[in-house]
Formats: C-alpha cells, structure tokens, sequence
C-alpha cells in the first residue's frame, strides 16, 4: 500500500464506504492522510450530577431510572430521559433522535457528554453524547480528532480507517532540506502527521501543526513566486482601447466614483497599454464599488475588438453580476454584447453561450467555474477577471487564464489583508487598494451583546421585517455536534420559527446543501420570499441584497474579525440604516477586546490590522478564523510569523537553486510537480 493506493485498500472499505469517503474528497490512502481534523475534542472527567453548571461542557455520570419518552413538538420529535445520580437529576434532550429511546437501557449507567443549559431556573443538557463508563474510560483526557463527514460515515469509522493506514508502516518521504527544518524548529514531517491526527498531547499537536503551517504556506509562496518570474517575461500581445473612451461614460453615472475609484481605474489603464500583461489585485472593502471596475475595465477590452471574461464564486452571484452589467449597458447606452455561462445552464442555453463566444469577438462574459470547461472556447481571450480569488486555487486560476493567448489578469478580493502579508500572498501580482466608500451609503451601526439580549434582538428583527426589511442570522455550526460547542443552524432556524410569527418566512442554508438548493434559497431570499436567513459562513460571499439591514451573528467570538467585517459587509447596501448585532458566549476578556474592535470601526483594513496583533496562540478547540486562499490549516493572521518564515525560505532556495536540481532539493522538486499537477510546464519542472 502506498499513498496512491485506493482507499478500498484499507481493510474494511467496501465499496459503499468507499462512496461516502469520496463524497469528502478521499480516494486515495495519501487523501486521508493529508485531510486534517477540523476541529478537536478533549473529554474531562466525568462528574456528579449535583457538579453541573450552566454554559459548561461536562461528562456528567447519570443513572436511567425509567425508559426515555420521545415527544413531538410543531417541528421536530424531542427524545427526553431523566436521569439521576444519588439525590440529584436532571433532564436530558435529543432532537430528531427518537432511535437514542432504544439505546438508554432502564436500570443502566451512562456517562453522558455535552453542553449544560438553564432554562426557566432548570439545568439540562441537549444533544449529549452516549457512552459506557468503560467507552469514556478509553477517550478521557485524551485530545479526539473531529472530522468534517458526509450522511453515513461517522467520526468513529474515519478515526479506525485512519489508524490503519498509519500503523501500517507507510511513510511519505520528507521533502524539506535538513537544514531548513533545523533552523526553522519543525519536525519531521510523517511524525506531523500522526500526530495532527492522533495527537500524544497538545505539545506535540502544537509542533505537528507548526511543521504543517509552515508546508501549505512554503508551497503556495513557493510556486506562486516560480509563476511570478513567468508571468514577468510575458509580452502584451493585445491593443487595448484608450482610457479616453471612458470619460464621457463617467459623466452619465447617477454618482461620482471615489478617488480611489478613479485611481485604480486609471492603474488599470497604464497596466493595459504597457508592454507585459496586467497581473494585478484589487483590494477593495465590501462596499468600495469594485464590480463598475470590472465593468469599464472589460468594456475598454470589447472596445478594443477582445473579449473578457469575469469569474465569479457562485452561481447566484454570476447571474447577479450579468443583471447589474445589463443596468450598466443600458443606463450609459452603450452597446456591448453580453454572454452568461453558468453549471446550471441546460444544453441548449450552453450551446447557445458557446456559440455567441464564437460570433462576438468583443463578447463580455460573465459565469462561474463553466467558463473555463473544455466545451467553452473563446475567439480572442485578452482580459480574465477572477472575483474573490481565494474561492479558486491557483491552478483554477491558471486554467481559466490558459484559455486565452496570455491574456491581462484582474483579481478582485474583498477579504481586507494588511499590506505586509498581501505582498506575500499575492506576491505574482501588482497590488491596487480601494480604499474609499461610496458617499451615500450609511456605516452599519453595531452592538456586541450577550445571550440575555436574543430576546431583544428577535424583537428588532420582527420590527426591520414589518418596515418592509430582511434580516441574516450567523451560526457557527451546522447542525449539533457532540465534540464542537456553539449554535447550529438546523436547530437554531426551528428554534428562530417558534420564537417570530408565522407569516415571517425563515429558511436556512449552510455549505453541505446541493449547489441547487442553495441557489435557489439565495434567489428567494434576494427576492424577499425569505425574511429570515439562518446560514453558515456560505453567506460571506454572497449575492447583493441591498433589503437586508440586520445581521445576527451568535457565537462572535468564534470568528476572526475580518471574517466578521466580511459577514457584516452583507448588509448596508441599501439606501435605509442596517445593524449588526454580535453576541457573545464568552466569558473571556480577550474575546471581548477583540470584539470591541469592531464595534469601534467599519474601516476593514484597519480591522484586519488589529486582527493581526490580537491574535493569540492556534485554536485547535474552535472554528478556524478565516478561509482565506486554499489552507487546510494555515491562518493568514495567527500564522503570520510562519507565513513570513516561508516566504524567506522559498526565497532562499529559489535564489539558490531555481529549477531545484540540486540533490538535497529533488524530494522538493517532486513534491512540488505533485502538488502542483497541471502546472510543472508552468513553473519549467
């Protein structure tokens, strides 16, 4: 067995498991290796009944007197057991899990794991785990990796496949240079593994997760500057319109761009008429109108006889972008020949799209990953716009852009990253900031509360949707987990039916649904069919709603600030006043500090500034703080030290040895073709 063996070559996965591992990108014995806990649990010891305390996450040892009783409520089945230990008990609760009434057994002892809540001046505890005492025994102390899983494969059966894989002696080579590691601190890299799986104590899942950091940052610097020197000798094969034409279509605008507006536009311009291609980012805030950026930059190529294209995260999204170009297209009456190109498209409305690449020269197209599948062919590609470059990797990033003859690269990010990194992590491209927002829009208002508020906050959310509006609530979980506490969006969208009127319409939405029905949940809630959206973090790049004015984010102190800024960027893109209300479930001073900052400021950048200094040591107990660029690992703000590490050592080695030819680089060479398949001709390995 080595690392490309499939996953069925593991004993006990047939090929029904083998299904359900492939639904969570597993194929091969080296995917599940390299596919990281999410998050870790660490259970204490167990406790008496008469020891719980509200807000606590405890193992609480409870006798079942009489058997559980399963109940029915408007919207879900309850199951309930009282339990009890010497002269205290309490009540325990499991949602749409009638089957748990069979696993309590009268007159038995269990030890039953999870959060402890108050209410109405009683304790219970919801959503607990079961074990035997001598099943506790074996997990208590010890730090239990939890893994994102798909309907039918549980944590458990993950953990065994994942124990034999690595008690089976397979090894992958080491790839870092011996004297890197020495001066860098960072073990070797098969004991990181196992240990950021299975970790022997939270010593050794620190060293095993700096050693990890430290590879998902030194690889992506690494290639990404190799692409930088590339990208430098690529001559401008295109005559791009001169930005005089856009003078006249400023003046029809209802509004002024910002200086900043106008400043990236006229960058953008130079870099078109130079005489290497365009390879630049543009940093603007949510807000910052950098979409009628985009416009006129792809206008001036069409104006040139060229096509462009914009790539969008979702589909929703790309649909909106075309809607709002059409607006544009009409209100300046100009002429221009727009072409949309979504996943979703049936055959016909495909080769419909794919035909008009091939009749209009100057086409502008506006669509998700489809644009650059192998059926869409384009006449003369000279402008590749990706928006949001951290939703795509690299190497989607470099496919789309091999659809043309070199053509100009715009990225656009709303994710605010201090100057510093953002030289590192976009170091193949020219950086441009938009750093103003437009006059007419209203700073969101904020306020950090605690649980105690919710029922106020229920109150002004049900007022801003009979004024007409539409309101976002966060969850920092899915569904409830066992191992990870905070609120979770199935239960907390009942939860939130129960507590608003009827004829309030509340949906929920998170990252496991089909691609369908998220889109079609975003497109009603755009519509105003959903009031109410109770959502993961899937909303952080999302469509424009400029009715919604209220955001709700439960478990603040979870996220990374910047990922908030991100999620409050959802609301306040309409003309009336919006709000966002953070509640925190912490008791730490340190959480509140953080969350402070952004009660203090709407300015992103700075945000992201102070994110950078609060940061504390990794949270291996919690959400990670921020999705950025493509790291299972990596946080661009907690890591930043590593980042800069990386980046000096990629550095290093490439001034050194830039085809990696020298021995004690070969085992980097190939690590690099590997990860970087599809792009070794890029990078002349």
């Amino acid at each position: 067995m080595d690392i490309s063996s499939p996953i069925t070559g593991v004993k006990g996965v047939g090929a029904k498991t083998e299904q359900l591992f492939q639904k969570t990108g597993v194929y091969t014995v080296g995917d599940i290796l390299l596919r990281f806990p999410r998050e870790y649990a660490k259970f204490p010891a167990p406790a008496e009944i008469s020891s719980a305390r509200a807000g606590q996450k405890q193992a609480l040892l409870v006798h079942v007197d009489a058997p559980a009783v399963v109940k029915r409520t408007r919207t879900m089945q309850v199951t309930v057991c009282t339990g009890r230990h010497l002269e205290s008990q309490m009540e325990f609760l499991w949602f749409r899990m009638p089957y748990v009434r069979n696993t309590l057994q009268k007159g038995q002892t269990y030890i039953l794991y999870g959060m402890v809540q108050e209410k109405r001046g009683q304790l219970s505890m919801e959503q607990p785990a079961i074990y035997t005492p001598s099943q506790y025994e074996d997990i208590c102390g010890t730090l239990q990796p939890v893994y994102g899983l798909t309907a039918g494969l549980s944590n458990n059966l993950y953990k065994k496949t994942l124990r034999q894989v690595l008690e089976s002696g397979l090894l992958i080579p080491e790839y870092l240079p011996a004297c890197t590691r020495q001066k860098y601190g960072l073990c070797e890299y098969n004991y990181a593994v196992s240990q950021i799986h299975f970790p022997s104590d939270f010593d050794a899942l620190t060293q095993a997760r700096k050693r990890l950091v430290f590879d998902e940052f030194f690889l992506f610097v690494l290639c990404m500057q190799m692409q930088k020197e590339q990208g430098q000798k690529i001559e401008n094969q295109f005559r791009i319109a001169n930005g005089h034409l856009l003078g006249p279509l400023l003046e029809k605008l209802p509004y002024r761009l910002t200086g900043a507006q106008l400043r990236v536009l006229e960058e953008i311009q130079h870099d078109l008429q130079g005489p290497h291609i365009m390879q630049r980012l543009i940093q603007g805030d949510v807000g910052s109108g950098k979409t009628i950026l985009a416009f006129f930059t792809m206008y001036l190529v069409s104006q040139s006889g060229c096509q462009s294209a914009i790539m969008a995260p979702t589909e929703v999204l790309a649909v909106q972008h075309y809607e709002t170009f059409s607006q544009y297209i009409e209100l300046l009456g100009i002429k221009a020949h727009l072409v949309l190109l979504t996943g979703s498209m049936t055959a016909r409305e495909k080769r419909r799209a794919y035909e008009r690449l091939q009749l209009f020269s100057d086409a502008m197209v506006i669509g998700t990953h489809a644009l650059f599948q192998e059926k869409a062919v384009y006449d003369c590609l000279a402008l590749v716009i990706t928006d949001e470059q951290h939703r795509f990797g690299v190497r989607q990033r470099e496919t789309f852009a091999l659809k043309g003859e070199s053509p100009h690269i715009l990225v656009m990010s709303a994710t605010p990253i201090p100057r510093t990194l953002a030289i590192i992590l976009y170091g193949d491209l020219d950086i441009s900031v938009v750093d103003e927002v437009p006059a007419k829009r209203l700073p969101v208002k904020n306020c950090v509360v605690g649980t105690g508020w919710r029922p106020n906050a229920y109150a002004f959310i049900r007022r801003e949707i009979e004024a007409g509006h539409q309101a976002y609530v966060i969850c920092p979980l899915v569904e409830e987990s066992e191992h990870a506490e905070g609120e979770n969006v199935i239960d907390y969208a009942a939860a939130l039916k129960e507590a608003l009127p009827e004829h309030i319409e509340v949906a929920f939405l998170h990252g496991k649904m089909r691609a369908d029905m998220k889109n079609r949940i975003m497109e009603e809630f755009a519509a105003n069919k959903i009031q109410v959206l109770v959502s993961t973090t899937v909303v952080e790049v999302g469509v424009n709603v400029p009715n919604a004015t209220v955001m709700m984010i439960e478990d603040a102190q979870r996220f990374g600030l910047a990922q908030l800024h991100q999620l409050r960027g959802r609301v306040g893109r309409g003309e009336a006043q919006s709000y966002c209300i953070m509640v925190n479930t912490s008791d730490s001073k340190s959480a509140a500090k953080r969350l402070d900052v952004l009660n203090k400021t709407n300015d992103g950048f700075q945000i992201a500034s102070e994110d950078l200094k609060l940061r504390g040591p990794g949270d291996f107990f919690g959400i990670r703080q921020s999705g950025d660029m493509e790291f299972q690992l990596a946080d661009i703000y907690q890591d930043s030290r590593i980042l800069q590490q990386a980046s000096e050592e990629a550095q290093r080695i490439l001034t050194q040895d830039r085809e990696l030819e020298l021995p004690e680089h070969w085992e980097l060479r190939k690590r690099v073709r590997s990860q970087f398949d599809g792009q070794a001709e890029l990078l002349n390995l």
